[in-house]
């Protein structure tokens, strides 16, 4: 009893450290577990059900109404509805005001609920699926619903299983302890990625059991970064182990090439990581959205104004009315009466504030969307896939923009990394064939695409049914397009044959590197035991060269992410380690001969000990070794007779060697040295003797090269990026294979030796921050711990070291980096990326000292990110530079051409890019941002106050320039004066983007033609677009590829991502997601101008249209006494503008075209016209408004004064008000629309006649419709006289005739654009015809061939050359 007592006492005090460590961060057990609170604190995390919808059958009606009265147009007419209950100011039947509203609402409200429909069955149909979850009580896996798994659950899953929850991995079947999951329904990125068992958990390599997990996770609160998770787990004996985004399976993702997995769930339900993504789509505020706000609110003071005419003049008039004739309420003092007609007034002018404007313009942006989504132009064909519009209300800004920001990668380039050529000790490689197999293969795709134009061209009845950027399941990769899936596409076979699984960038451009002839004959030194290195001083390479090309083709092998595989096998198998093709004693040999010395150690197999390791390397083939310094020697590359290719390099390493050569024995290795000279100097004797030896011995291994890749191509990179697949596919090329990929170690072919495993210790992934990656490993033969590192060469340059040693070695090193630094910028100016590759090797005791601060930091749920790249940051340093590589990735097709007719459209086109400065002008001159006569400003700055200096320096040069030119030199087109562009690295933007420069930079950067930024962070090109939109105040628009330019995409005024090589991160946080750049052109110049001048244009036609039916009730007030009455029955008022004239906006909003689309897309210029021109100016706001009050004003009077002294009733009088109102409106549309098919015709006349028929019908039954008027009859009379129609055709003709007669000159004084262009053609022509017909006749006395001067198909410009 006291037991219990002190139990139930003790359990506030329990619950609250609960709660406090809830709150604090998530600590997750087992659910089976027997510890109370843990099982409490289990219990408050959410469940694994999940719930979509907003609604309830309950909670539907308030939720929902309370969400339409955020609209405030909605309130509006609402609280008019109300107000028309109200006896004293009532307008109308009180059931007739509440019919608009009723009536938006009610189709709000259906569309709502089916939307609602949809997601309670998704949500239905997932919570019921069934997975396998360890039960306690039964100990077994048992099936049981997604919706009932729990945090804390075991969950075993099988291949081809999708993961229910954010699951930490405990267990693989594979043998290597990782599993593989496809991300595709996450963020669409097709390549698998490797996931991992945590490390060191108890009983590792038996079956998992669940009753034997007794450990603890300590992790972070749920977030919504799906590359981030930290955390540890805490074995029962208190060593804790750091949790990554590798041990955790995600909800969403599947199972691949992996039989079981089993994990235990972290995050469930509305916590998981896919969940706190769906956001669902983009909601954005258009530009045309916040000046129609700015109307709406000018049409309200409109109407303020005229109620209170309406209230003044009444109170007027009962104040000097004498003796009525009618009754009138005289208890009412004028004052008050007055106040009552203004409210009066507000309910009959209601529809002033078009409150079905809102739905339309949503309307015709869906239309838009539709039109823009089906438009071939922007499908392709070879993805199969069309345009996306993920943003659904910003049609209109696509006209409107003024600054493009585009990344340079996989944006204006084609992101298909493809070898190229490398430096490697200093020594350039130019790989000249490799060069004539690119120019090929580009020959061969231009031929390609031109036979796939006519195919598509000759079957314009295929179906168009191909799927969006945004569908994930299609079977073929979006990132991979390999030649034979494009020669089947040329072949137009079905598209849904069977095909072998590939590999993202995997193409055949990609994978068939050809080696240089060079670099093979030295790989051939090493592999061959018949010839001997030499120490530079001949033309054989030096041991330390060897050494180098060794380690950097290594470093190309293991130094990434990438993942092998077999499309032959079901999972991806990686080959048990294979003998090697040497003997440990001739390997043993072969090193001494590269000056590894000694080798005692490789006789020896034992594993070596490393404290604190997390990985134990249990199979090792060969031991650790202790190894003196490398034997300095100078750099050979000289080419046997006739080898033209690598001349340009070989001069390059001759006058390096000619430099050192005194010095190319830097240190001596005493006795095993000089047996080296002596073993040397045989087998260069050799060699000489025996030159035809020597070159079967290069042609031999060529010959196995070849040979090797036609039996290693079962062999699959699933890579991340392209950079990472160019690279391993070069290594391979160059027998250095991959082989293999598991958590603890790589599996590698080396030249001449075989397969080798490699000890995986840490692999430091690439981040923007450091730009770089790094693997540690320890090396298969000399036991050393090795760091390898490639990145970026601003940085990797900045970290090599000068080695320790004779002043003659550390002259040697300076030289190889100045001459790989030269290779680095001729690389640069020809536009290919640069990749530096460097190494480190560590001692033991450096290593441990570091391991223990990685291992920190790895486990460290807090400022986890801040301690792992301090350890990253203390590992990278002092580095030795192996070489560099080359890789082309060229543009896409049509970027000159799009680049250029956007400038010439008045966009400015910015480049953000992390390239290096050289690349990125190249890659300007190549897309035409760059002209010859540009003139180009290099901003390169190392301080703040530097930086200040040299923008007021280049501000004033360009205002010097600018003074000497008329217009603006931004502006400037390509084919016009040269203009400036403005070249800035990374470091000079972070000064420039500072309070005080910043002004400076804005004034120069607006000024100059285009900017390109070099070496950007994702965080700096966010902050250039947020600067220029909110600085200057313009549109701009944003396009990348990359999750590195997401930022940037979602700051813009509108973000256009490209589905491209690098996943779908760009695309999914778009506005717009588009396959090629190219799109882009008809995108902003056809359909952005199309969408703004449609909208712009209906809605100025919605309020002329408004205001001018609102003012024929407004004139009848003079001659009511401004009561309030109005001349026709309340129902023709409220539906005159809800639905007699309401369907024909909507097709001029959607269909209307001021411009045909390939004069659009041949003259840019008309995309700048749209916005100087400001169809939708604040100006043309009042011209509208005065249009309708003339119109409205004929509208009345000329039927006013045609019934002036009869009999007519009010009801009779309004009748031909009301149709020549609605035959003016409908015939106002007309003169406005630019496009008039038979839909519009149809659509009008359906306007018409549903007007006619709904009163004709009123006026034949309706009796007691409108009391107190009485409109039987009316109608049906006054169309069976002719007056009627007189009056309508003349109230008609009369208020369209000035519009009509203004159109008509202002076209002719104004020529449009559209008609321009002709002219220009004709008269061109008739230069070229005169020009011809006088050359014609000078020639005509030398008896010569007559040109005919009709040629149609001979250019102007050739007569200019002719003359």
């Amino acid at each position: 009893m006291s037991g219990g007592l002190m139990y139930s006492l003790d359990c506030p005090s329990r619950l609250h450290s609960s709660l406090e460590r809830f709150w604090k961060k998530r600590t997750v057990v087992p659910s089976s577990t027997e510890n109370e609170e843990l099982s409490q604190l289990l219990k408050l995390y959410k469940s694994n059900k999940i719930r979509t919808t907003k609604y309830s059958l309950f909670s539907f009606l308030p939720k929902n109404l309370f969400k339409q009265l955020h609209c405030f147009a909605n309130i509006y007419f609402i609280f008019l509805a109300a107000l028309n209950f109200v006896p004293v100011v009532e307008a109308f039947q009180p059931e007739i005001a509440l019919a608009p509203i009723a009536l938006v609402l009610s189709l709000t409200a259906v569309k709502d609920i089916w939307e609602d429909f949809r997601r309670f069955k998704s949500d239905r149909s997932i919570n019921r699926l069934l997975c396998h979850i360890y039960s306690g009580e039964q100990k077994a896996y048992v099936d049981q619903c997604w919706k009932d798994v729990r945090v804390g659950d075991f969950v075993r899953l099988s291949c081809n299983d999708i993961i229910p929850a954010d699951m930490l991995l405990l267990y693989s079947s594979d043998p290597r302890r990782v599993c593989y999951i496809d991300t595709a329904n996450l963020d669409g990125e097709t390549n698998l990625k490797q996931r991992q068992v945590v490390s060191d958990l108890p009983l590792q390599g038996e079956e998992f059991t669940a009753e034997r997990f007794h450990c603890r996770v300590e992790c972070e609160k749920p977030n919504n970064d799906l590359c981030r998770f930290r955390g540890y787990m805490e074995h029962p004996g208190g060593v804790r182990v750091g949790l990554h985004n590798g041990n955790l399976l995600l909800r969403s993702c599947t199972i691949r090439n992996t039989e079981t997995v089993v994990g235990m769930v972290i995050y469930a339900g509305h916590e998981t990581k896919a969940m706190m993504n769906n956001s669902g789509p983009r909601y954005k505020r258009s530009q045309l959205e916040k000046r129609l706000n700015t109307d709406v609110l000018w049409c309200v003071l409109l109407l303020i104004i005229m109620c209170l005419t309406a209230a003044v003049g009444h109170g007027l008039w009962l104040k000097n009315l004498k003796d009525p004739v009618f009754q009138v309420d005289t208890d009412t003092s004028p004052a008050l009466a007055g106040f009552y007609v203004f409210w009066t007034m507000i309910i009959v002018l209601q529809v002033l504030i078009p409150i079905s404007l809102y739905v339309s313009i949503e309307i015709v942006k869906l239309g838009q969307i539709y039109f823009i989504h089906h438009d071939l132009a922007l499908y392709n064909e070879q993805l199969d896939c069309r345009i996306q519009c993920r943003a659904l209300n910003i049609t209109e800004d696509l006209g409107q923009i003024q600054y493009l920001f585009s990344d340079k990668t996989g944006t204006l380039t084609e992101n298909k990394m493809v070898f190229r050529r490398c430096s490697i000790y200093g020594v350039e490689y130019p790989h000249e064939e490799n060069a004539r197999r690119l120019e090929v293969y580009e020959a061969e795709k231009m031929e390609a695409a031109g036979c796939s134009v006519t195919l598509k061209l000759g079957c314009s009845g295929r179906s168009l049914s191909g799927r969006s950027l945004s569908c994930k399941h299609s079977s073929v990769s979006l990132h991979t397009v390999t030649e034979e899936e494009e020669e089947e596409e040329e072949e137009d076979q079905p598209s849904n044959h069977i095909q072998h699984r590939t590999s993202a960038f995997c193409s055949r451009m990609t994978k068939e590197v050809v080696p240089d002839p060079e670099l093979v004959r030295k790989l051939n030194w090493f592999c061959s035991p018949m010839l001997a290195l030499s120490d530079g001083s001949s033309g054989t390479p030096s041991s330390l060269e060897l050494t180098y090309i060794t380690d950097f083709f290594l470093a190309l092998a293991i130094c990434n992410s990438v993942v092998v595989s077999s499309p032959s096998q079901p999972r991806h198998v990686v080959p048990e380690t294979r003998t090697p093709l040497k003997s440990l004693e001739e390997i043993k040999l072969m090193f001494q001969r590269l000056s590894f010395s000694p080798l005692s150690a490789l006789s020896s197999l034992s594993p070596p000990q490393i404290k604190g390791s997390p990985r134990s390397f249990t199979s090792r083939l060969f031991a650790r070794g202790k190894t003196d310094t490398f034997t300095f020697s100078t750099p050979t590359n000289s080419t046997t007779d006739g080898s033209e290719p690598g001349r340009e390099s070989n001069q390059e390493t001759s006058n390096l060697r000619r430099e050192v050569h005194s010095s190319s024995r830097v240190e001596s290795g005493g006795d095993a040295e000089q047996m080296e000279d002596r073993e040397t100097d045989d087998y260069i004797e050799g060699a000489r003797t025996n030159p035809e030896g020597a070159r079967q011995e290069v042609e031999g291994l060529t010959g196995d090269v070849d040979c090797e890749r036609a039996t290693d191509d079962e062999l699959l990179y699933e890579a991340e990026s392209p950079d990472e697949a160019a690279l391993v596919h070069a290594a391979h090329a160059y027998r250095c294979t991959l082989r293999g990929r598991s958590a603890e170690s790589l599996l590698v072919d080396l030249p001449g030796i075989g397969s080798l495993a490699v000890q995986l210790l840490h692999i430091l992934p690439f981040d923007s921050n450091r730009k770089k990656m790094s693997v540690v490993v320890r090396h298969p033969l000399t036991g050393q711990v090795v760091v390898y590192t490639k990145g970026a060469d601003s940085v990797i340059m900045d970290l090599t070291e000068t080695p320790k040693g004779s002043e003659q070695a550390r002259e040697i090193y300076s030289l190889i980096r100045e001459q790989t630094q030269n290779h680095l910028d001729g690389y640069a100016r020809e536009g290919l990326r640069t990749l530096c590759i460097a190494k480190k090797v560590l001692e033991e005791e450096e290593y441990e000292v570091w391991l223990k601060g990685q291992l920190l930091a790895e486990s460290s749920i807090e400022h986890r990110e801040e301690l792992l790249l301090e350890a990253a940051q203390r590992l990278e340093t002092n580095l030795t530079l192996l070489g560099t590589t080359g890789i082309v990735d060229r543009l896409q097709e049509e970027v000159p051409d799009t680049i250029e007719a956007l400038q010439r459209a008045g966009i400015k086109v910015w480049i953000l890019t992390g390239d290096k400065k050289e690349t990125a002008i190249n890659i300007a001159y190549a897309c035409k941002l760059l002209c010859p006569n540009d003139q180009l400003l290099t901003a390169s700055c190392g301080s703040k106050d530097a930086c200040a200096a040299l923008l007021e320096e280049l501000k004033l040069e360009v205002q010097r320039g600018v003074d000497g030119l008329t217009g603006d030199p931004g502006e400037s087109s390509s084919g016009g004066v040269g203009g400036f562009v403005l070249v800035l690295d990374g470091r000079t933007l972070d000064w420039a983007l500072q309070e005080e420069p910043r002004s400076d930079f804005l004034e120069l950067s607006r000024r100059c033609k285009a900017v390109i930024c070099c070496r950007s962070t994702p965080l700096q090109k966010s902050k250039v677009v947020r600067l220029i939109r909110d600085q200057l105040g313009v549109m701009t628009l944003a396009v990348g590829d990359g999750a590195n330019d997401v930022s940037m995409i979602q700051v813009a005024d509108v973000g256009v991502g490209i589905c491209g090589q690098e996943g779908m991160q760009a695309v999914m946080s778009s506005d717009f997601a588009v396959s090629r750049f190219k799109h882009l052109r008809k995108l902003l110049l056809v359909h952005g101008h199309w969408c703004y001048s449609r909208l712009a244009n209906m809605i100025l036609y919605f309020i002329y249209k408004n205001v001018m039916y609102v003012n024929l009730l407004f004139w009848y007030q003079f001659f009511c006494g401004f009561s309030g009455s109005v001349m026709t029955n309340a129902w023709v008022l409220i539906l005159f503008n809800l639905i007699f004239t309401s369907v024909p906006p909507l097709i001029y909003g959607v269909l209307d075209r001021d411009t045909a689309a390939h004069t659009l897309m041949e003259l840019p210029e008309l995309y700048r016209e749209v916005q100087t021109s400001e169809v939708y100016a604040p100006y043309m706001f009042w011209i509208t408004v005065l249009d309708a009050f003339y119109q409205s004003l004929i509208c009345f009077f000329v039927p006013y004064f045609a019934f002036r002294g009869s009999s007519v009733s009010e009801l009779s009088f309004g009748s031909p008000i009301n149709a020549s109102a609605l035959l003016i409106v409908l015939l106002h549309q007309v003169i406005e629309s630019h496009t008039l098919t038979w839909i519009h015709v149809l659509v009008l006349v359906l306007s018409g006649g549903s007007y006619f028929g709904f009163v004709l019908l009123f006026s034949l039954f309706c009796v007691t419709c409108s009391p107190p008027t009485n409109p039987v009859g009316v109608e049906t009379l006054e169309m069976s006289q002719p007056l009627f129609y007189i009056v309508c055709a003349l109230t008609t003709v009369t208020a369209l005739l000035p519009r009509l007669l203004f159109r008509a000159l202002y076209n002719t004084l104004h020529p449009s654009a559209v008609l321009e262009p002709a002219r220009m053609d004709k008269v061109d022509s008739e230069k070229y015809r005169r020009k011809m017909q006088r050359w014609n006749l000078s020639r005509s006395r030398d008896n010569r061939l007559r040109l005919c001067a009709d040629h149609p198909g001979l250019e102007p410009s050739t007569a200019s050359v002719v003359s």
